[in-house]
């Protein structure tokens, strides 16, 4: 970046050299950027920053997103009917070519099919039955996947199979273990294994085995595809680029194993002219258009979340693999998944995107307000930082003037209905600032949920790991991992019977298992373990650039 703007000196300057120090000069920073950034078009910067393969695209309108070419190429958007109208709509991201998904088809009118279910035509042959698992196991056991992925939204996506009980072997290298074990590669990353103590790496590879191979290297290429022939599927979230310059792409893996599944998740899919564009998560977001549409009216594109693409991405690349890999298991058929990150964020714009294609323009932002339901919003309780959300429809509307003890409120008639109450939104806003201002978050929400408004209280992570009810649900549990020690983590959002799925195994240390796989999965000798890792081609110790460059 420093580079691209002219300033190749501040790329080296010791006061940006990680985040948390640019966070704490980031307005130093946007001085030097935004003068550099109005010299040129979001065009211009977006080749430019691309041929440095810095993450960088441009955030389109809803016109510009509905015009760009590779989202077209792609079929990204499908023709929805309703009730005669033709309007553009984003296609379901989880793409198995012949198994789906439908290119579009039409929404029907309220009431469309009453007559199909109430009549005796009706098809009441029995419908094919999912086989129910036995015991305590687990659905997905006795599948293998070999994971290839690294930060969040891959390790998301090969982490939902492993919660179900796939066999995940994650494949890291002791000169480029996944970056979200840490990117700051000083001193100390090596000296004291800063890379086994990230939490964000611990959250997204539980319940997997983790080995390392030097992929750069013959003897360990030809293990990984020595364990690509005993898989169902592979997961990778590389640059487009990266897995064909290792004679690794999917021709290579399929002509080892016919049946494998391959999941591949760059920013813009494969085989287009933005393939090799590098994203993170908040890359993602803003290459779906999306922050241009929420925010308030005189703000900036407002972000929706920290990197909300990688969830997203992540979610949606689990989704379809696990379709990928039940059409399968029926088929014996093996494919390869083009997901497109991006394309997986489309859903989330789609309101905008059916407005833009039905009218030819997209409404204003509205800031916290909903276009439907009035009032919505986040309001100030007593308390340091303390807020509420709430959002009432108009069956909710007179129970929320009870709680307000506002009965001048719900006897005007002009507030009935939502189109009433947005000619006086800020009337309304107004009474329920002032009610708020003097309770605490939660009694606010118990007084608002006992009358029978949905309303909840913003908190912050430090609450949200005492939330009463994911406590008694069991959502967190305390594990212990080497470097560590005990903390607290996750468990799976899903549920196959009253308790959660079991942490199986904490995130695995570099290399943990390579010996228990390479052995047990492969049949390699002790010997001949120990001259790979002799060899620097597997190891359990991260090494510095310069170290890999020497060996």
């Amino acid at each position: 970046m420093c580079e691209a703007i002219g300033r190749p000196e501040l790329g080296s300057d010791p006061r940006y050299a990680s985040g948390p120090e640019r966070m704490a000069r980031a307005d130093e920073i946007d001085a030097l950027l935004l003068p550099a950034l109005l010299a040129r078009t979001a065009g211009e910067w977006f080749a430019i920053l691309g041929d440095k393969k810095h993450p960088a695209v441009i955030v389109p309108t809803m016109e510009t997103l509905l015009g760009q070419q590779v989202h077209r190429q792609r079929g990204a958007f499908v023709p929805v009917d309703v009730a005669g109208v033709s309007l553009e709509g984003p296609v379901v991201p989880l793409r198995l070519d012949a198994a789906g998904p439908l290119p579009g088809g039409k929404a029907p009118v309220k009431g469309a099919h009453d007559l199909y279910y109430r009549t005796s035509g009706l098809d009441h042959r029995p419908r094919r039955q999912l086989s129910r698992v036995a015991g305590k196991r687990l659905p997905l056991q006795g599948l293998r996947v070999v994971d290839l992925t690294m930060g969040w939204a891959g390790p998301l996506a090969s982490r939902t199979l492993a919660d179900f009980g796939a066999e995940i072997i994650k494949v890291e290298s002791t000169g480029y273990p996944d970056w979200w074990r840490g990117a700051n590669f000083t001193e100390a990353f090596y000296r004291d294994r800063l890379y086994e103590k990230n939490s964000n790496f611990n959250l997204m590879n539980r319940n997997k085995q983790g080995i390392t191979l030097d992929l750069t290297r013959p003897e360990g290429k030809a293990l990984l595809m020595q364990l690509v022939e005993t898989a169902d599927a592979v997961i990778e979230n590389y640059s487009a680029e990266v897995l064909p310059k290792l004679g690794l792409d999917y021709e290579a893996l399929r002509a080892r194993n016919e049946r494998l599944v391959v999941l591949s998740m760059p920013a813009f899919g494969l085989g287009n002219a933005w393939s090799n564009t590098r994203a993170y998560g908040g890359t993602l977001e803003q290459a779906s258009g999306l922050p241009l549409y929420t925010g308030h009216p005189d703000g900036p594109p407002a972000m929706t979340s920290y990197a909300y693409g990688d969830p997203i991405g992540g979610l949606n690349g689990g989704a379809a693999i696990l379709l990928a890999l039940f059409v399968q298991q029926a088929t014996g058929q093996g494919r390869h998944i083009n997901l497109s990150q991006v394309e997986a964020m489309l859903p989330m714009a789609a309101p905008f995107m059916l407005e833009q294609s039905a009218r030819g323009t997209v409404s204003p932002r509205q800031g916290n307000r909903h276009p439907l339901h009035t009032p919505h919003g986040c309001f100030r309780c007593a308390g340091d930082d303390a807020w509420i959300v709430l959002t009432v429809t108009d069956a909710d509307w007179p129970a929320l003037c009870r709680a307000l003890d506002r009965a001048d409120l719900a006897a005007d008639p002009r507030l009935a209905h939502a189109s009433g109450r947005r000619a006086e939104e800020d009337r309304i806003e107004q009474a329920i600032k002032s009610w708020c201002a003097d309770r605490d978050a939660e009694t606010a929400m118990e007084l608002l949920q006992s009358a029978g408004v949905a309303a909840g209280v913003v908190r912050p992570m430090s609450q949200v790991l005492q939330d009463i009810h994911l406590r008694a649900r069991g959502f967190w549990r305390e594990v212990e991992r080497a470097h560590i020690g005990r903390y607290t983590a996750s468990t799976a959002w899903f549920r196959t019977g009253p308790q959660p799925l079991p942490i199986r195994h904490v995130a695995p240390t570099l290399g943990e298992h390579t010996e228990a796989v390479l052995s047990g999965v492969l049949g390699l000798s002790a010997e001949q373990i120990a001259s790979l890792e002799r060899q620097g081609i597997t190891g359990t110790v991260a090494k510095p650039r310069q170290a890999r460059e020497m060996a």
